[in-house]
């Protein structure tokens, strides 16, 4: 792979009028970050669970406020990158290297659009529903991949058709983003069927999408599995900026919280740094810590340390592994290959968040709900689209937006307009449907 085929502004949908020109106020990948940021699917984010249940008087992390710092953490990574290449005198020059960390803080933005409501406990729910629940009936009425999409739900995948499909009423190529930005979105470039385990980049209703792009920018299929195909360079620093801010911002908010002691988040956070390797900058933090003394600011100075030298390490690791990437032959993640000292504070972190944050009552209590709201709403509307002139299903699919409406009558697209509908809803909005179909919550008569 080279940058000159990587970085092409052409514009899904929009194919017919070439590759986009840089305009007067911004570029083209800076028209991407514009269009997701002020879209409705990202504001919804705000009302979306990322680990704990949406504030009352403490305000933690929610889908939006988690994807703005994962971009600005990409638009760093991105930006680190683009130097070096610029320093570079093997790499032959592209007018558009200037623009990589436009592109990765675009991506970042988007990572997250296609996660269900209440957390990743929404993503298994969803599959519950087809593997244990109501909609194994629908098995043997689906082709093996159309299945898997289902049983293996995956946000990253729904993430593309959210911002890839063209919805009712809505124009071609959805958000009609760079063929780069979609490319550094996808993770895993393969589809259900083709995945080993739950994770996959691509529904089979976009996989045309996904070739289409994987051609124009020259990316190859790897040796190993010709249904596979290599990452997009820049997907490696997406995925590091969201690995840095989901683990990391987790201590923050679980600290503030109550979950986890002061001194337990400053033992994890001190623990990135080697007492010889970086004694300066910790005598500098032990001052800092004498003159700041509310224990929140000095969790988050502490916090925003070890984000910035997660950065640095991990824009190492690519430049490092640049050849191998490039090749479309380098195994794992960037935040993998940390040198010791910060593999195993990243360990660390790892393991306490699983003991006693991930595990924690709040955060169980809404994964419980989050099961029980989807797999209704799921079996309720799935029912109606199967059955459209039943008078209750009349009134059901009364209810779905007019994007969400089934666009023809295979029994694929009617479930995944259900899926589509369930998956795009808030947190608050899937509890408030739910209280109405149960009859839990009526509204006033009279």
């Amino acid at each position: 792979m080279n940058w000159n085929e990587l970085l092409s502004t052409k514009r899904l949908g929009l194919e017919d009028r070439g590759g986009g020109a840089a305009l007067k106020d911004r570029s083209q990948f800076q028209r991407d970050y514009d269009r997701i940021i002020f879209s409705s699917p990202f504001r919804r984010m705000q009302n979306k669970t990322q680990v704990f249940p949406l504030p009352g008087r403490i305000f933690v992390h929610n889908r939006l406020t988690h994807s703005l710092e994962v971009a600005s953490v990409g638009r760093s990574l991105g930006s680190l990158l683009s130097d070096k290449l610029a320093e570079d005198k093997n790499t032959p020059s592209t007018t558009l290297q200037t623009e990589i960390g436009f592109v990765v803080s675009a991506a970042c933005l988007a990572h997250d659009l296609g996660n269900p409501p209440f957390g990743h406990s929404g993503e298994v729910a969803i599959s519950n529903f087809f593997i244990k629940g109501n909609g194994r009936e629908f098995k043997n009425k689906l082709t093996p991949g159309e299945w898997t999409d289902f049983t293996r739900f995956d946000g990253n995948a729904n993430a593309v058709r959210t911002l890839a499909n063209q919805f009712n009423g809505k124009r071609q190529g959805g958000f009609a983003l760079t063929y780069t930005t979609l490319a550094s979105i996808i993770k895993y470039p393969f589809e259900s069927i083709s995945a080993t385990g739950q994770k996959f980049g691509f529904f089979r209703s976009e996989k045309d999408i996904y070739l289409r792009i994987a051609n124009e920018l020259n990316i190859p299929k790897t040796a190993e599995n010709p249904d596979r195909y290599a990452r997009h360079p820049l997907v490696y620093l997406v995925e590091a900026a969201d690995d840095i801010c989901y683990q990391i911002m987790d201590v923050e908010d679980a600290f503030k919280l109550g979950i986890l002691l002061y001194d337990e988040a400053k033992a994890l956070f001190l623990g990135f740094y080697d007492e010889k390797d970086d004694k300066e900058t910790l005598k500098n933090i032990n001052h800092t810590l004498k003159v700041v003394t509310d224990l929140n600011e000095q969790i988050s100075y502490l916090r925003a340390g070890v984000i910035g030298k997660l950065m640095a390490q991990c824009a190492d690791i690519f430049w490092q592994n640049r050849e191998a990437i490039m090749e479309g032959i380098y195994e794992g993640s960037l935040i993998k290959n940390l040198n010791t000292t910060q593999a195993v504070a990243m360990d660390a972190v790892k393991n306490i968040s699983y003991s006693k944050i991930y595990n924690h009552r709040s955060v169980v209590e809404i994964e419980i709900a989050g099961y029980k709201i989807i797999d209704t709403l799921l079996d309720e509307f799935t029912g109606a689209v199967m059955n459209p002139n039943e008078t209750y299903s009349k009134k059901l699919t009364s209810l779905l937006p007019q994007q969400y409406c089934p666009k023809d009558d295979s029994v694929y697209h009617r479930i995944q307009s259900v899926v589509d509908f369930v998956s795009g809803m808030t947190d608050i909005f899937a509890l408030d449907l739910y209280r109405k179909i149960r009859g839990i919550s009526l509204p006033e008569v009279g």
